[in-house]
C-alpha cells in the first residue's frame, strides 16, 4: 500500500477509537444534535482562525468548546428542551460561520475540504496529534466510566452516590468538542456526526453490556474506515462520504443480522 493510503487508515483508525466510545453517550443521552450543533460550530472556528490569524485547529477547537459550555449553561436553566436547544444552536452555529466566511474578502475558502475532509493528505504529524488526543480522551474515558454511565442512566441516583453530575457533563461535552476538531480534517465538520452515532447504533444491535458496546462501536468505525479508503480507491469517490457510506452499509447489515438472531 502507498504510504499515503497508510496513514489515512491510521488517522481514521484513531478517531473511530474515541468516536465510538463517545458515541454511545451520545446515543444513551439522546444527543445525536449535540455533535450536529459543535460540528456546524467549527465553521465559525474556521472564520475567526482567519480573522484572527491563528491556527485554524485552534479556532475551532476555541468555537467547539465555547459551545459545549453555553450548552451545559443552558440546560442548568431548562427553559427548552435539549432537542430543540441544540437545534437552535446547530442551525445557527453554521449560519454564523457561513457568514463570517462570506467577510473574507481577500480569501478564497476550501468550503469542500472543511466540511467533507481530505483523510488522504494526513501528514505524520497529524498522526501523532490524533493518537496523543486519542490516548488523553481514552484515559480520561476509562477514569470516569462508571459515573459518566451513572449520571447517564439516573442522574437523581447519581447524585444520591455523591457523583458530581454537572462536572461530568460539561466534561462529556468538551470531549467531544476536542475529538470533533480534530477529526475535522480527516472525515470533515458535517461527516464527524455519523462517525460518532452510526458504529454506536450498529453496536447496540448486538452488545450485552455497556462496556461491549463501547468496544464494538469502536471496532465498528475502524472497519467503516477501512471499507471506505477502500471503496474510494476501487470506485474514485470521495473518502470522507465513502467512510461514512460504509458506515450506513454496517448499520443496515446489522439490522438484518440482528434480526436473524432473534428468531434463532
Amino acid at each position: 500500500m502507498d504510504d499515503f493510503l497508510v496513514r489515512a487508515f491510521l488517522a481514521g483508525a484513531g478517531v473511530a477509537l474515541v468516536a465510538g466510545p463517545l458515541g454511545c453517550f451520545v446515543i444513551w443521552r439522546r444527543m445525536a444534535y449535540f455533535g450536529d450543533s459543535l460540528s456546524h460550530t467549527a465553521l465559525l472556528g474556521i472564520a475567526l482562525g482567519f480573522l484572527l490569524g491563528i491556527d485554524l485547529e485552534l479556532g475551532v477547537m476555541a468555537s467547539c468548546i465555547a459551545m459545549a459550555i453555553l450548552v451545559v449553561g443552558l440546560q442548568q436553566q431548562n427553559r427548552l428542551p435539549t432537542d430543540t436547544l441544540l437545534g437552535i444552536l446547530a442551525h445557527s452555529g453554521l449560519a454564523l460561520g457561513l457568514v463570517a466566511i462570506a467577510f473574507l474578502d481577500r480569501l478564497r475558502v476550501d468550503l469542500m475540504g472543511y466540511l467533507f475532509g481530505d483523510i488522504l493528505a494526513v501528514s505524520t504529524t497529524d498522526l501523532a496529534w490524533i493518537y496523543a488526543g486519542a490516548a488523553l480522551v481514552l484515559a480520561l474515558l476509562i477514569l470516569v466510566w462508571r459515573q459518566l454511565l451513572l449520571a447517564t442512566l439516573h442522574e437523581d441516583l447519581a447524585r444520591a452516590e455523591g457523583v458530581r453530575v454537572l462536572p461530568l457533563r460539561l466534561l462529556l461535552m468538551l470531549t467531544m468538542a476536542v475529538t470533533i476538531a480534530a477529526a475535522m480534517k480527516i472525515v470533515g465538520v458535517l461527516l464527524i456526526t455519523a462517525l460518532l452515532i452510526i458504529p454506536a447504533a450498529t453496536a447496540r444491535r448486538f452488545a450485552t453490556t455497556p462496556e461491549q458496546m463501547a468496544v464494538m462501536a469502536a471496532v465498528a468505525g475502524i472497519l467503516s474506515v477501512a471499507g471506505g479508503l477502500w471503496g474510494s480507491l476501487i470506485y474514485d469517490t470521495p473518502s470522507g462520504p465513502s467512510i461514512v457510506v460504509c458506515a450506513l452499509v454496517l448499520f443496515l447489515t446489522s439490522l438484518g443480522l440482528g434480526g436473524l438472531l432473534r428468531r434463532a
